[in-house]
């Protein structure tokens, strides 16, 4: 299969996230589960590659938020962008992408939520506890609360059409951090808004987690 991670280099990285560490934490996670994940060397070439021809088999989003001033996504990006989006090509959706194409709503639409300026957070970053609420599904199977070393986002805008999986408790309220979306065009994504950098994928629990994921998400072709 062509499983491809669309990780943050170049215009998509930035001064937060350690980029090279959780993209290689991914593609080594991945290997793990089975699924061998190609890393695209440039980000914006790639989507531009999306406009024709025969899209990947699965892609895996691990991106910032450009702040070059430049469109996001670029003119000549724009077309693979949005057939990738309205496309059945599974995606997985990792942590910081959800801020990565702000204010977009066909993004917003494939993720089934997004960061939200002025209204999402993290409590600081370190050791904490994440809820499994949903285990019937393939990618909590077997999984129940764990605990890790990441930044949880609180107050992200979900869809009531997602299915949650794993939440978190802040300010006495219940935030969802990992779901499953049936996209319009009938993808499936699953967004995390774990792995913040390389410590959240030293927990074998959440190295499960995201193995399932792309198990789940590859289907027989992994």
């Amino acid at each position: 299969m062509s499983a491809l991670l669309l990780g943050g280099t170049g215009r998509w990285t930035d001064p937060w996230h350690p980029f090279a560490d959780t993209n290689r934490a991914i593609v080594d996670t991945a290997a793990d589960a089975g699924v061998r994940l190609t890393p695209v060397p440039d980000v914006d070439d790639a989507l531009a590659g999306f406009a024709a021809g025969t899209l990947p088999d699965l892609v895996v989003w691990n991106v910032g938020l450009p702040r070059d001033g430049l469109p996001v996504p670029l003119a000549r990006a724009d077309p693979g962008f949005r057939r990738l989006l309205q496309s059945a090509v599974p995606m997985l959706a990792l942590h910081v992408s959800s801020t990565s194409f702000a204010d977009d709503p066909d993004w917003d639409r494939a993720l089934g939520g997004v960061w939200v300026r002025g209204t999402t957070m993290h409590p600081p970053s370190g050791t904490c506890t994440v809820r499994v609420v949903d285990a019937g599904h393939p990618v909590t199977a077997g999984l129940e609360d764990f605990t890790l070393d990441d930044e949880r986002y609180s107050y992200q805008r979900v869809s009531p059409a997602v299915r949650v999986l794993v939440d978190h408790d802040h300010d006495g309220r219940a935030h969802p951090l990992v779901w499953v979306h049936q996209r319009p065009g009938g993808g499936t994504t699953v967004y995390s808004g774990l792995g913040h950098a390389a410590a959240s994928f030293e927990s074998a629990p959440h190295r499960r987690l995201l193995g399932q994921a792309l198990r789940f998400l590859a289907g027989p072709a992994a």
